[in-house]
């Protein structure tokens, strides 16, 4: 796989530009004029103005061409790496809960730090792709509109080269991921079940833009062993071009907050997704390398 290294250009969903500081250092000898006497003999001489015009005829042949001294050492960001400000979070304290007020935001960077309060996008829709379910009513049958799209076109593409996906759980409410973790804990302590299982409000899911999804191979279990499996190599190497990224990598656990998930893709887009894949980022490393625009 070949990847593309891009030169970062912000930390921590801030933007900015580097400056360099320019350092000048006048060295006069012991047997050379002071200051004053060499400017004394400059105006005698008339050396003096003529600095001056050719200082002058510079300075307006850089004001034509439109360029700086500033402007030449400003970093130039790549195209891939300027984002516009909507896809950023906007965030609130709440009780002293990070909340996102832009949750409908398709690159809503949802995580430990910033939740979605009590969110419930307008758009969800059930894709056409096989659940493990089979046709029950259920809301992780649903995803959000732009994301079920791209999720029928990726499930689509993978059959075409003889691999059968299927989803296991898209969006889930605040309220059913309160009862999975409080679940996750009973049944393995807190320790464990913090790691595996997002607070409530705190989980992708529940944006509408996330699905976890396995295989026959894979006895349609959400599991380490699901890497190993041809879908499962298959949506690692190829769910960027769909507009997906595996959310949580392996190797990464200290950026994302979660184990390792090699069922669980995360909706982006297509652009982002590719910037993620090429440079084996997480969304959070993604986020601190774009610059605002």
């Amino acid at each position: 796989m070949k990847k593309l290294f891009l030169v970062p250009a912000a930390v921590l969903l801030l933007s900015g530009c580097q400056q360099a500081e320019e350092w000048t250092k006048d060295l006069f000898s012991s047997d050379e004029p002071a200051p004053q006497e060499q400017e004394n003999e400059m105006e005698d001489s008339g050396q003096i103005d003529e600095a001056q015009e050719n200082g002058e005829s510079a300075a307006d042949e850089i004001e034509e061409n439109g360029e700086s001294a500033d402007q030449n050492e400003e970093e130039v960001v790549p195209p891939a790496l300027q984002l516009e400000s909507q896809f950023f979070n906007e965030v609130k304290t709440v009780e002293g809960k990070k909340v996102i007020t832009n949750p409908a935001n398709t690159l809503a960077l949802v995580n430990k730090e910033f939740g979605l309060s009590d969110y419930k996008p307008s758009d969800l829709v059930r894709p056409d792709v096989p659940f493990v379910f089979g046709s029950q009513d259920l809301e992780k049958a649903y995803i959000r509109k732009e994301a079920a799209k791209a999720l029928e076109e990726m499930f689509a593409a993978a059959q075409k080269d003889g691999l059968y996906l299927t989803a296991i759980s898209g969006y889930r409410s605040y309220q059913y991921q309160d009862m999975l973790l409080k679940r996750e804990i009973k049944q393995f302590g807190e320790e464990k079940a913090v790691k595996a299982v997002a607070p409530p409000g705190n989980s992708e899911h529940q944006s509408g833009l996330a699905m976890d999804i396995s295989s026959k191979s894979n006895d349609f279990q959400v599991s380490i062993p699901f890497e190993e499996t041809p879908e499962g190599k298959w949506l690692k190497e190829n769910s960027y071009k769909f507009g997906f990224v595996l959310r949580y990598p392996k190797g990464k656990e200290d950026i994302t907050g979660y184990q390792y998930e090699p069922w669980h893709f995360r909706y982006v887009g297509k652009e982002p997704a590719k910037v993620i894949f090429e440079n084996d980022w997480t969304l959070e490393e993604y986020f601190a390398n774009v610059k605002k625009i």
